[in-house]
């Protein structure tokens, strides 16, 4: 009489489509790897498309602020030929120290971000980083050395931005 099946502190049994048992929530069979396999393949679409959205900012970002470092740098250069317009005067020592000054404050910046420059003088005559743009008589130097440096050549790390535009020394039998 005593069952433990009509006392209502009885466990029932499982009910198939109702409760916590095997094939209740998560069907098992090709119908349920085929539903996994399209869950996970729309996971992996929106993961590509955030890292994708996440590239195109961080590209715009270095395109508007690749520059900051640089143009920060650049700030006291600018500061200083300001301050030397302001000041004025004729004295052409002073100004000449003022130039110089400026010159050093922006050669450090430039070499702050990996610009070298390239001043051959006296140097043998490198086609890779300097551009003869004439060759002279030089009774003292070597043949094929620079001898005079018109404009001063620049590489960042390791890309030549501009060759050194050089007079280079000929051969004083030719």
């Amino acid at each position: 009489m005593h069952s433990t099946e009509s006392t209502p502190d009885a466990q029932p049994h499982p009910v198939p489509g109702a409760g916590d048992g095997p094939g209740v929530d998560a069907p098992t069979g090709p119908a349920a790897e085929l539903a996994a396999a399209r869950d996970e393949q729309v996971r992996l679409l929106a993961e590509m498309d955030n890292l994708r959205k996440r590239a195109a900012r961080d590209v715009e970002a270095a395109r508007r602020y690749g520059s900051e470092r640089l143009l920060a740098d650049l700030l006291p250069v600018a500061d200083s030929l300001e301050a030397g317009l302001r000041a004025g005067g004729v004295d052409p020592v002073k100004l000449a120290e003022g130039m110089a000054a400026t010159l050093r404050l922006l050669d450090k910046a430039l070499e702050r971000h990996g610009l070298e420059a390239i001043d051959p003088a006296g140097a043998p005559f490198n086609p890779e980083l300097h551009q003869a743009m004439s060759v002279v008589e030089a009774g003292g130097a070597a043949p094929g050395s620079v001898v005079t440096v018109f404009q001063k050549g620049y590489r960042l790390s390791d890309r030549l931005l501009r060759p050194a535009m050089v007079a280079v020394a000929g051969d004083a039998g030719g």
